[in-house]
């Protein structure tokens, strides 16, 4: 009988339980991740499991690593997620968020574009650090994907988007995520991708401020290739700013959308 063993074909024809599996393999694993799920009972093996063990305290090697980080989805996802392309334009609160669920989830290749430096007031809901204030918001977030999932490729393109350079910068992704806090810009790239890049699929949001209700921010599909997140009321303004629970909620819609595009599951 063959099963996936750290995400490698082994052929474990004397073995037939779990439990009998680590003794073999890892003995001092004590984490064990069965068919993208963690369990702590023993039970038989079938054809085609998907199992990996892991030592907690201990760092892995690169291949193990990515291994572990795959085998938290179900089988068959990581498979779909590795070879998609998103393109995440503005790094602020949602783009951030989401750029960072995205590369958690093992999203194949990211591009990251901004034009703008981290600075203090950023911190409140943007998923950077002291240490990142004066860099470019493209390389710090880089750097931050780097740190929870090595495996991702990141480009990054430091510009500001507009009508003219839209098409070009995001002509090798498949899906692109907009996160810009400036309405006017929204409005660009959201029309410019569905007027001149009809074979792509955008998401956007509008109406995370404030702290009223978690409950309000949804997923809305407008039409085939566009989906639009929050609650389409509750801009920034004076006294009502973006504050971080609801801007993450907002932008994790927008991966979770990203998502569900890829899993065909719109």
């Amino acid at each position: 009988m063959k099963v996936y063993v750290n995400e490698k074909l082994k052929e474990i024809s004397s073995i037939t339980t779990l439990f009998s599996l680590k003794d073999q393999i890892k003995k001092d694993a004590d984490v064990l991740i069965y068919n993208g799920f963690i369990i702590n009972e023993d039970v038989k093996l079938k054809a085609g499991d998907r199992i990996v063990f892991i030592k907690k305290g201990e760092i892995p090697c690169k291949e193990e690593m990515e291994a572990q980080l795959m085998a938290r989805h179900t089988p068959t996802v990581h498979e779909k997620v590795k070879r998609a392309a998103v393109g995440i334009a503005g790094l602020g609160g949602l783009g951030s968020n989401a750029a960072v669920s995205l590369a958690r989830i093992g999203v194949g290749r990211l591009l990251l574009v901004d034009f703008d430096v981290v600075e203090p007031s950023n911190l409140n809901r943007q998923q950077y650090f002291i240490k990142h204030i004066g860099m470019k918001k493209t390389e710090a977030l880089k750097e931050i994907i780097s740190w929870c999932n090595p495996f991702v490729k990141v480009d990054t393109v430091d510009t500001f988007i507009d009508e003219n350079n839209v098409v070009d910068i995001f002509k090798t992704t498949d899906i692109i995520v907009e996160a810009f806090d400036n309405p006017v810009s929204k409005a660009v790239l959201t029309n410019t991708v569905l007027t001149k890049m009809k074979n792509k699929k955008i998401v956007a949001a509008s109406g995370m401020a404030g702290y009223f209700s978690s409950n309000t921010i949804c997923t809305s599909k407008i039409n085939d290739n566009f989906y639009l997140v929050g609650d389409r009321e509750n801009a920034a303004k004076p006294g009502r700013g973006l504050m971080a629970p609801r801007v993450s909620i907002a932008a994790n819609h927008e991966a979770n959308a990203v998502l569900r595009i890829i899993m065909n599951e719109e």
